[in-house]
């Protein structure tokens, strides 16, 4: 028998202590100063939990689930601890679950372009997997090295391919889930076309582990494209990113395969640490685009990208453009948009916001909304930038979350979520609800869509055993 330290464990049972050694073995339950001592990611509140578990199979997380509904213990599911909505805070009391050790298994289907992979394989790692075979998920963020499949499922993630291969949901094909009873529901689908009932594990994407724990992934994957180019626009409105992102898609030679826009503030913040400069590339342009090019010959593509500065310059004069010539530099424009982190190093947790906005409104959007902002706050220069061909927008204010008195957050949040509904767009394209967007979905939502999901929470997890406090509160 295991003895209780009350210290540690204040409000775990030792009976359930001891299942989860049955289960697991105590040398995978980290308590005290043991999940002291872990990565808690983007914010410490994730690791506010009294013990972190560490199962290595779905039948470990049945099993402990089924202790912790016994017990009346709640669960916290956590993957790369990377969202930003306070999906996987957890509190004194609560259990976490991390999908860490769910990593082992990669198969990829190379004829069929399906992977079926563990919840806590990263994105990374199955796009190593994948190139193996020429392959890719159709999916890409630049947390790949810290995000998991499982927490990507769970959030329904976006990134940079949406406009071409859809979120997260459009590209599973099947999935392994832990019910709140313990019970498993396992539907690994591998192919397309499946007209067989109820496709149950739309409840589950997106969800953020409040209906299930998602354990294993059926994943499409995509080929990898022989050779890729990439440029950066300089240009002088959000109409001529417009315009340079429709003549990508409608590329003569190639395939648009991404679209990035990064306004003026974002794009001094990068530049500025990263030292990155090139001849005849002013650094005050308002809105610069990264648009990247795939197909067979990089020549080509590189000389397509040079037909698609041509017309633009026709309508706009004024613009510049930098053609990376290699891998490095390519890496070095990505650079540019990706190292968000900046912002937050230099303004801790700074507030973010991540709306959807259908592309003929954009320029009307980001228009009203800066002058608005800033008579909130004449401070307020926010950092923007975003995968401007779906119209997904990032906003992150330029202060510290601590800063940011709860009136004044209020007040951006009216200005930003005015109206978006409405207009057909979203207030939250790719972060997800978690904790701290609760109120904004009840203020938001279609009230019978809010209802639904309250009756649907109720049917499958009554007892609210996995992630309560999320999503709907």
């Amino acid at each position: 028998m295991i003895k209780q330290n009350t210290d540690v464990t204040r409000d775990l049972s030792a009976a359930f202590l001891n299942d989860i050694d049955q289960i697991i073995g105590l040398s995978n339950l980290k308590q005290g100063d043991a999940v002291a001592n872990l990565d808690y990611g983007v914010t410490a509140a994730n690791l506010g939990a009294t013990a972190v578990a560490f199962p290595s199979s779905t039948q470990d997380v049945a099993a402990i689930i089924k202790s912790a509904f016994a017990h009346g213990i709640s669960i916290v599911p956590q993957g790369g601890r990377t969202g930003l909505v306070g999906g996987s805070i957890s509190m004194p009391g609560q259990i976490v679950l991390s999908t860490a050790r769910l990593n082992g298994t990669v198969e990829i289907y190379p004829i069929e372009r399906v992977a079926v992979v563990e919840a806590g394989v990263t994105l990374q790692a199955l796009q190593a997997a994948a190139s193996e075979h020429h392959l890719e998920p159709g999916i890409d963020l630049p947390s790949r090295g810290s995000a998991t499949i499982g927490g990507m499922v769970s959030t329904n993630a976006g990134g940079i391919s949406a406009f071409r291969y859809g979120v997260m949901r459009h590209r599973v094909l099947g999935l392994e889930v832990v019910l709140p009873d313990g019970s498993i529901f396992s539907d690994l689908t591998r192919v397309v076309k499946n007209a067989a009932g109820y496709d149950l594990k739309h409840l589950f994407i997106g969800a953020e582990g409040t209906l299930g724990i998602v354990t294993k992934v059926a994943i499409k994957l995509e080929p990898v494209p022989a050779a890729t180019a990439t440029a950066l626009f300089g240009l002088p409105c959000v109409e001529a990113a417009l315009e340079a992102t429709r003549l990508g898609l409608n590329a003569q030679y190639g395939q648009m395969r991404a679209a990035e826009a990064i306004w003026n503030s974002f794009f001094a913040l990068t530049a500025g640490e990263h030292r990155w400069s090139a001849t005849d590339y002013s650094p005050d342009y308002p809105v610069n685009l990264i648009l990247s090019l795939g197909g067979g010959n990089e020549e080509q593509l590189q000389m397509e990208l040079g037909r698609i500065y041509e017309e633009l310059y026709e309508t706009y004069p004024g613009i510049s453009a930098v053609v990376a010539t290699s891998r490095a530099q390519e890496a070095e424009l990505w650079r540019l948009r990706e190292d968000t982190d900046l912002i937050y190093r230099r303004h801790p947790a700074a507030p973010s916001f991540d709306v959807s906005v259908p592309l003929s409104q954009i320029d009307e959007y980001i228009a009203r909304c800066i002058p608005e902002l800033r008579s909130i706050d004449p401070a307020f220069d926010p950092y923007l930038f975003g995968h401007i061909a779906d119209g997904n927008l990032h906003i992150v204010l330029n202060v510290s979350g601590a800063d940011l008195i709860p009136d004044k957050a209020a007040a951006v949040e009216s200005v930003l979520y005015r109206d978006l509904t409405q207009s057909g767009g979203s207030f939250s394209a790719e972060h997800g609800i978690g904790s701290k967007r609760i109120h904004s979905l009840r203020e938001t939502a279609d009230p019978v869509k809010f209802a639904l999901m309250t009756q649907i929470k109720s049917a499958m997890d009554g007892a609210r055993t996995l992630n309560p406090g999320k999503v709907i509160g």
